[in-house]
């Protein structure tokens, strides 16, 4: 799976093998102000996630909507644009249709949080259907520095 990413040349591979783990958080869009709070959240802790791993934020929107995004809160993490329909049902993500156009005009993905080893394999996901459920980040980012420090199994898989 690659997504382009917004301000660069390069895209970004999700689930090939790479020298790091990855956390892949997918948003709802630029439609979603409580996506806004999220990613502000993280963007405030990016330094000590990025020593840790490589963060990438994805939507479904399009490159311009993702641009107005990054550059109205200057966001450092790599944020990837474009989520087709069938990338977003392959990671088991909820999808929805808009409320009104003014809302946002295409299918969207509810938010996920994907902690991916650095084999490509998942170790860690957590999905919503909506936007008010989300992971806690300082819970999330201690619980994916001792899994990877102990180099802990991925669990569900009974």
């Amino acid at each position: 799976m690659r997504f382009p990413i917004v301000g660069s040349e390069k895209a970004v591979s999700i689930g090939q093998p790479k020298d790091r783990w990855t956390m892949l958080f997918v948003y709802r869009g630029k439609h979603c102000p409580r996506c806004k709070r999220f990613l502000n959240k993280l963007n405030a802790a990016l330094p000590a996630w990025s020593d840790l791993l490589d963060v990438v934020v994805v939507s479904a929107d399009t490159e311009d909507k993702a641009i107005m995004d990054k550059a109205e809160f200057s966001w450092k993490f790599d944020l990837a644009y474009g989520m087709s329909e069938a990338q977003m049902r392959s990671l088991g993500l909820y999808v929805s249709s808009p409320l009104s156009e003014a809302e946002t005009t295409g299918l969207f993905a509810e938010p996920g949080a994907f902690a991916i080893r650095p084999n490509g394999t998942l170790m860690l996901v957590d999905i919503s259907n909506g936007p008010a459920a989300r992971p806690d980040l300082e819970e999330l980012f201690d619980g994916m520095r001792f899994n990877i420090d102990n180099d802990r199994p991925e669990r569900g898989t009974a």
